[in-house]
Parts: C-alpha cells; sequence; structure tokens
C-alpha cells in the first residue's frame, strides 16, 4: 500500500511518520502532483496557522490536488480545518470540501457532568474524549475514548460530524464528505486510540 504525507508549511509530518512505523506502515512525504495522486491513501497533517497555510498550498497548487484527489484523505488538526470553508483564524478562505466552517474557542468556564466548574483556556490542550462515533474511521474505538488535543480552532457541528467533543462549546472532533476525512485531534500522540483510527484508515 502506498501512503503519502503532504509536505506543506505546516506539518508534523515527523510525528506522524513515527505513528506509521509503529504500526508497521511507511508513509512518503511528498509535494509532488503524481506521486500524491497515484497513492492509495493520503494523510494531510497540520500544525501551524490556517492562512499562511493556504497561501502556501494556492502557491503550489496543491489546493486544487487535494480537492480533486479520489482516493481516502485523512486531514489532522489543521489539516482537518483546511479541509472546510472558512476559518476565523486571519478570515482564511480554505479548500472548502467540506461545507463547515470553523472557528475559535472562547476563553470561559463550563460545567462539568459532575457539576464542578471547569476554566476554559485558549488553546485547548490536552486529553479530552470523543463520543457519538458514526464511521468504521472508529472501528473499535469506545465512546468516550480519550485523544490528545492542541488547538485554538474548532470545525462546528454539523450533517459531516462522525465524532464530537465538548470544550465549552459542542464541536466536531472529526468529520467526513465522500473520501475525505478530518480529525481534529492528534491520532499520532493519541497513544492506542490514536493509532487504531490510523489503521482503521489505511485499512478501510
Amino acid at each position: 500500500m502506498s501512503i503519502a504525507i503532504i509536505k506543506y508549511n505546516a506539518g508534523n509530518i515527523q510525528s506522524v511518520l513515527f505513528a506509521l512505523e509503529r504500526i508497521g506502515m511507511k508513509g512518503i512525504v511528498t509535494d509532488d502532483e503524481e506521486k500524491i495522486r497515484k497513492a492509495d491513501k493520503v494523510i494531510f497533517p497540520g500544525v501551524g496557522e490556517a492562512g499562511s497555510a493556504m497561501s502556501y498550498l494556492r502557491e503550489r497548487k496543491l489546493d486544487e490536488v487535494i480537492r480533486n484527489l479520489v482516493q481516502p484523505v485523512l486531514g489532522i488538526c489543521l489539516g482537518m480545518q483546511l479541509l472546510c470553508t472558512h476559518s476565523e483564524e486571519n478570515d482564511t478562505v480554505c479548500l472548502g470540501i467540506v461545507p463547515v466552517n470553523v472557528k475559535k474557542f472562547q476563553p470561559g468556564n463550563k460545567r462539568s457532568v459532575s457539576g464542578d466548574v471547569q476554566p476554559i483556556k485558549v488553546p485547548q490542550i490536552g486529553w479530552n474524549n470523543i463520543y457519538e462515533l458514526r464511521s468504521d474511521l472508529f472501528k473499535g474505538i469506545e465512546q468516550n475514548s480519550y485523544i490528545y488535543n492542541v488547538h485554538s480552532y474548532y470545525a462546528e457541528d454539523s450533517e459531516y460530524t462522525i465524532a464530537k467533543c465538548n470544550y465549552g462549546v459542542e464541536y466536531a472532533a472529526a468529520v467526513k464528505k465522500d473520501n475525505f476525512y478530518g480529525v481534529q485531534f492528534h491520532t499520532e500522540k493519541s497513544a492506542a486510540v490514536g493509532e487504531l483510527i490510523l489503521k482503521n484508515f489505511l485499512n478501510g
């Protein structure tokens, strides 16, 4: 199986490569259009700022390459946000593949299930649980499993949501439209749960 990891200026690429190695897979890091198109699976990772990432993709015409992919594609963190229509981060027009807007978390407080008041700090950094799992991407994953997050922005809940998370507001922890999947959390840093999600994507 050939796995292309899209190379651009906003990647957590080394962590993704290590995660693939842990599950016995190998990926190639590339910005070559032909290699990306010919890959069996494509991973679109990302850590960074939406505006500069989109500028880089447009300059190299990678935005059109990504939009026209027909094989399974997995966006991770910023990669998921860039699959959406628009991000509040520097008023950025994104790829428009998943018709959902990306908004910024607002600092404040939230009340937990037990009634405790917990502060909302931006960015969200650390472990949180996912629920309402609705895709084969989460085969073998239990409801309320914990995943690792580092993000200030989130995709709004919509008909394309396949997993939810709550951080002061309920949001899309994962989305799916056609052959495109996106996860807001870092699969490569989410221990056994993240590794199983990667396996499900690659074996699906």
